[in-house]
């Protein structure tokens, strides 16, 4: 069934409680590292307030109490309208910090708060993708509230339709990028995209479970012992590729990783076989890193594959959040590629089980 979207609605006159996901990084200062999650969400906020519609939005900021005052000044800069904070009679209210409240992340502590946040509104809207695979007040037990009034915003719906072409109708050859530090936090996501998946090009430190699984020597790098079993099913498949070489911490390119050394990234021959395999592609999923990008010179698998990528003309890019994504952010490519998920661990959810709780919750489409 398709899910009601934010154009069904009729709006005018109406308020909507719209959930937002303005969980963006802060400096030591208090000022915001990255406003990408603010700047994604405008286009719901925008086309509520075109309509004539009160927008009170909701989001969490870090683990807990951190106050949102200063994505209500981003937000307001941005839309250059003020913007009410934490409460106010005006088109636009932003609601403190979710999480300062137990009841959001456990709404068994409290029902009645799901309850208080659904009557402030007329509709509810979820346009927080990144926080959809988790059931609590603001994402999952509010919709019960809104029967047939829970809709679908424009970034959920184009995050949803996005991934879900993944799974559903990629255009092949379909290759998949996976990197990041664990096997562990990915086998769901690699046993789905095994299933999908002409090729996956395994990187970052979970490249050293699946070499050692082989047989190879990892030196010191990082591996998941209690995963080498399961690394050699998944290569039972034929589809894994694993890098050719290696770049270990005193900056040596080796073909084999000696005793004593730990691996930090892909190697040059690597990127070369890997870069020109891509050129193939019609679909490309990527998520996790390739390499410890975030120290230089370790950051050259991530970033000569982001830009392999980023210059690929009849190819589908869609990069599945997290790490990868903030990478892509700060080499300034992200307008080059087809999508990048604001959700890092929903976007995996999604790949692995298909579905999400905070969007199965949402009101059916009734088709006319």
């Amino acid at each position: 069934m398709k899910k009601l979207s934010l154009r069904d609605l009729p709006i005018e006159g109406k308020k909507i409680i719209m959930r937002v996901d303005f969980n963006v990084p802060l400096n030591k200062d208090g000022s915001i590292g990255d406003d990408t999650r603010i700047r994604e969400s405008l286009p719901s906020i925008k086309y509520v307030l075109e309509k004539g519609g009160k927008l009170v939005l909701m989001s969490h900021l870090g683990k807990s109490g951190a106050s949102l005052a200063p994505c209500a000044k981003r937000l307001s800069e941005l839309l250059g309208k003020p913007v009410d904070f934490p409460d106010g009679t005006g088109n636009i209210i932003l609601l403190e910090n979710l999480r300062q409240n137990p009841a959001e992340e456990d709404p068994k502590k409290d029902p009645q708060f799901a309850k208080n946040l659904a009557e402030l509104g007329d509709f509810y809207v979820n346009d927080a993708f990144g926080t959809a695979h988790r059931k609590h007040s603001s994402t999952y037990e509010i919709a019960e509230y809104f029967h047939g009034k829970a809709a679908m915003g424009f970034l959920m719906e184009k995050e949803y339709n996005y991934l879900t072409s993944i799974l559903e109708n990629p255009k092949t050859p379909f290759f998949a990028i996976v990197g990041g530090s664990k096997v562990s936090s990915k086998i769901g996501v690699l046993k789905s995209l095994i299933k999908k998946a002409d090729k996956i090009f395994i990187g970052g430190a979970m490249a050293y479970t699946f070499l050692k699984a082989q047989g190879l020597p990892i030196g010191d790098s990082l591996c998941e012992n209690e995963q080498i079993e399961l690394a050699k099913e998944l290569l039972k498949s034929g589809k894994i590729h694993l890098p050719k070489d290696t770049v270990i911490e005193n900056t040596n390119i080796v073909s084999t990783i000696p005793s004593g050394a730990k691996g930090m990234d892909i190697g040059p021959e690597t990127i070369k076989e890997w870069s020109l395999e891509l050129q193939n592609a019609k679909t490309i999923f990527w998520n996790g890193p390739l390499g410890v990008f975030e120290t230089p010179p370790f950051d050259k698998g991530t970033s000569s594959i982001a830009h392999t990528l980023a210059n690929l003309k009849n190819a589908t890019t869609i990069v599945g959040g997290g790490d990868s994504a903030a990478a892509i952010n700060a080499l300034n490519l992200a307008s080059k590629f087809s999508h990048i998920s604001t959700g890092g661990g929903a976007s995996l959810e999604l790949i692995e089980f298909g579905h999400l709780p905070g969007i199965d919750v949402l009101s059916n489409k009734i088709e006319e």
